[in-house]
């Protein structure tokens, strides 16, 4: 099994890990419900997508 020579300090591993972090999700307005959603999705709230209506909600029945 390969073993390292010399152990990897401390600045080389910071230099190597600065690119591991976390993006924030892009986010846009649905038109129809002025709410946050993520871009290119059917919102499921309104049920809409590129202005047209794809989604309906179906009605729950109690008994």
């Amino acid at each position: 099994m390969a073993v390292p020579f010399r152990r990897t300090g401390k600045t080389a591993k910071r230099k190597r890990r600065t690119h591991f972090k976390l993006t924030a999700p892009a986010l846009v307005v649905c038109p129809q419900t002025g709410e946050f959603t993520l871009p290119h999705r059917v919102t499921p709230n309104s049920g809409y997508y590129k202005g047209q209506l794809v989604l309906t909600k179906k009605e729950s029945k109690k008994d």
